[in-house]
């Protein structure tokens, strides 16, 4: 591909030089027709697969009917999309907007309006309201100023400084150390159910359950961030919920807008505490893409549905610890289809380059890490042809 045709784009990420035409199910084709098994899926995005038939759909009814009336009216797939994640998640508030950095950034300023509120509403508090949230060392919650500083990513504190204050950060997995960290100026603990991008971190087991404990006993929020591991991705619709743990703040994006940008913030009713013209945006939950969110939550949660994204995730799991025994690689880490394969050295780009080559669109968040996030409808045949171009390329780049 000539340069020029790439010139005028940023380049705010590495991409191979290849231009992608189309794609299908766990397929993309280039535009010189040549086809790739994707195991990324636009950073799980793309939880039913490549332009799915029931999303097309979606797109082209509700583009007939209406694109958006304006965020200062009501729309029915808006509505109705807000009352079925209600239901399903047990929070009683819901706000759609754009991308999961979004998201969490209305999730800090309504956790920050609510400890405004209470501390006044109690008349105790001995800083004028607490406003510090704690987070974890390798979180990621987006790339805004302020999703920014809550991350725990190593070296993003250096990047835009001065860095926006009231981030207190600890180890990942570790309650006493949150409990350490709390004090007056606390308002809440915003935490992933998994770490993605820090190389798929699966915490303790009882982790977010003890959070919760925690977090009601000493009166502050629990912020859950499902951009990555909810709609279906770790094997229920949510995993926090799966951990048996309602949280007083939730975030979605990624899987739910199926390939479209669509995401949310739902909160219990208890904590909802924005006034009008607090939260917004120009786009927010305009009815194209949240009839696509629609569809996306009705196939998910459909009977049979996530059962059999457990199936496949515990093939694909098989699969990968077989072939880390084979060829002596640490092991495998994660849960449901967000899955990480430990490698014994930092050679994960060489063999993201070499995979991608031989026609496998696989990522590597870490040196010594490959990550796969295929697509909730990913079949067993389709898990066998990854690892039929991985497993060569692997013996050979690991005995080299």
């Amino acid at each position: 591909m000539s340069s020029e045709i790439t010139s005028a784009l940023m380049p705010v990420t590495p991409r191979p030089s290849v231009v992608m035409a189309r794609g299908q199910g766990s397929w993309l084709w280039d535009e010189d027709g040549r086809r790739y098994l994707d195991f990324v899926q636009g950073w799980a995005v793309n939880s039913l697969g490549h332009a799915p038939p029931i999303i097309r759909k979606a797109l082209a009814d509700q583009a007939g009917r209406l694109l958006t009336p304006s965020p200062a009216l009501h729309n029915r797939p808006q509505l109705e999309l807000a009352g079925e994640l209600a239901r399903h998640s047990g929070l009683e508030r819901v706000f759609f907007c754009n991308s999961g950095a979004e998201a969490n950034e209305g999730a800090i300023k309504l956790a920050r309006k609510w400890g405004r509120r209470a501390a006044r509403a109690a008349r105790s508090s001995k800083v004028e309201f607490p406003y510090e949230i704690i987070t974890t060392h390798g979180s990621f919650h987006g790339r805004t100023l302020a999703t920014m500083a809550a991350s725990g990513k190593e070296g993003w504190d250096a990047l835009f400084p001065p860095v926006m204050p009231g981030f207190a950060k600890v180890p990942y997995g570790d309650v006493d150390a949150v409990a350490r960290a709390i004090t007056d100026r606390s308002v809440a603990v915003m935490v992933e159910p998994v770490q993605g991008e820090a190389g798929v971190v699966v915490p303790p087991d009882g982790y977010l359950a003890a959070l919760r404990e925690l977090t009601q006993q000493r009166n502050i929020l629990l912020i859950v961030d499902e951009i990555q591991t909810g709609m279906g991705r770790c094997g229920g619709l949510f995993a926090c919920r799966q951990a048996g743990v309602l949280p007083d703040i939730m975030t979605l994006g990624k899987g739910l807008g199926g390939g479209v940008p669509l995401a949310a913030l739902l909160s219990r009713e208890s904590v909802f505490c924005f006034e009008a013209g607090d939260q917004g945006g120009t786009f927010n939950g305009n009815p194209l893409m949240t009839s696509v969110g629609l569809a996306v939550l009705r196939t998910v949660s459909a009977a049979g549905f996530l059962p059999a994204v457990s199936q496949v995730a515990g093939y694909l799991r098989a699969r990968l610890e077989a072939l880390a025994q084979g060829l002596g690689c640490p092991g495998v880490r994660g849960q449901g289809l967000l899955l990480a394969l430990i490698l014994p050295k930092p050679v994960a780009a060489d063999v993201v380059q070499l995979v991608f080559d031989a026609g496998l669109f696989l990522n590597s968040p870490r040196p010594e890490l490959l990550r796969f996030m295929p697509s909730l409808t990913v079949t067993p045949n389709e898990v066998d042809a990854m690892l039929e171009i991985l497993e060569p390329v692997l013996s050979q780049v690991l005995g080299e």
